[in-house]
């Protein structure tokens, strides 16, 4: 019977390339919640099969970190999907992340390959955590609310190249560089998707990674909007990234008082508090805060 999974709490998922030793290493220094090691993108078609045992041994060279070293594998609407889990799993990933999805089917399709592999390699049927990235095909975009109870998923994300690709855009951005209508339409229904499921939003990368000050700000506005991490192409952005995903100190202080406020009268629906009123969604917010904070 496969595992319920908890929603993880993963500020920073750090891409690293699988067909680079070197680039993997310094993934795995990082102070990184999450390395994504990828099979996808980052490795050329003519290296994918090659990349996998490359990728098998450095997981299995790096026991205590297991549990941070993730996998993205190819998508099922390719050729590589399954030589990619079989290659792989007997390493017992951390998890697995599943790009290009057109729907639910396809994280039930990869639950059936993950419980096979698992079994056959003595690892515990069901306990593989997936992340899944649902708005990288036009289709998807209609079934982002349709996660909820699926197998494995833990958090889902969205991306906006693919989706471009899919919808044949020669461009996803606003003359400012802001993401156009459909692809923060992506991100919006990624959030709710996730909040529809009970698992983790977790927001797409920026691409520029010299530019923290505008990652910073980026990272700081999508929490406020209900994501719970961010990935990250490199190494320079994790610690902008961990630190806008943690709450600060006022942030907390905030949240304990006002829960303390509504604990110290208990029945009320409604409070006053500095000048303003308060209401059960505010406490709501304020006990997620201090969850997130680990308090």
């Amino acid at each position: 019977m496969p595992i319920q999974h908890e929603p993880i709490s993963a500020r920073s998922w750090l891409f690293a390339p699988g067909d680079s030793e070197k680039k993997m290493t310094k993934a795995t220094e990082s102070t990184a919640d999450i390395v994504l090691i990828d099979l996808e993108d980052a490795v050329s078609p003519e290296n994918k099969v090659a990349t996998r045992p490359m990728v098998h041994d450095f997981i299995k060279a790096n026991p205590a970190q297991r549990h941070r070293l993730w996998v993205r594998i190819n998508p099922f609407d390719g050729p590589y999907t399954l030589g990619d889990l079989a290659a792989i799993m007997p390493a017992n990933p951390g998890g697995i992340m599943l790009p290009k999805v057109y729907g639910r089917q396809e994280v039930e399709k990869l639950d059936h390959m993950l419980s096979v592999l698992e079994v056959a390699n003595g690892i515990e049927e069901g306990s593989t955590p997936v992340i899944v990235l649902i708005t990288e095909t036009a289709e998807a975009m209609f079934h982002t609310g349709n996660y909820k109870g699926a197998p494995r998923v833990v958090a889902l994300t969205w991306g906006a190249e693919d989706l471009a690709d899919s919808i044949g855009a020669s461009s996803n951005k606003n003359a400012d560089g802001s993401y156009s209508f459909t692809y923060e339409l992506a991100r919006s229904l990624t959030v709710l998707g996730a909040a529809t499921a009970g698992v983790t939003a977790i927001e797409t990368i920026s691409a520029d990674f010299k530019d923290l000050e505008a990652l910073r700000i980026r990272a700081e506005k999508v929490r406020r909007d209900g994501f719970r991490g961010m990935m990250a192409i490199h190494p320079a952005q994790v610690d902008v990234i961990n630190a806008a995903f943690t709450p600060t100190d006022e942030e907390i202080a905030e949240a304990q008082e006002i829960v303390d406020v509504f604990a110290a009268n208990p029945g009320v629906g409604a409070i006053g508090w500095k000048g303003g009123m308060l209401d059960r969604p505010y406490l709501a917010r304020a006990q997620r805060l201090l969850k997130l904070a680990g308090k």
